[in-house]
């Protein structure tokens, strides 16, 4: 299910989470070749983001919300 980004936060390895509309959280990390998401690595990068929807796997489940730091 499509759910818009609202935010954002690192993880404990440092790597960037995004915060779903939903509730759920996300990684959006910045790996190539397996994924290409060169707008993470930058605030004016991720803040370009806010509102476009990912893919939510665990909305799909219908899993509870995930704990928000």
């Amino acid at each position: 299910m499509k759910q818009q980004i609202a935010g954002y936060h690192k993880d404990d390895e440092d790597h960037w989470v995004a915060q779903l509309a939903c509730g759920h959280n996300q990684h959006v990390r910045h790996d190539p070749p397996w994924v290409n998401r060169p707008w993470v690595i930058s605030p004016k990068g991720r803040e370009s983001m806010l509102g476009f929807e990912l893919d939510c796997k665990k909305c799909d489940l219908a899993a509870p919300a995930d704990e928000q730091p």
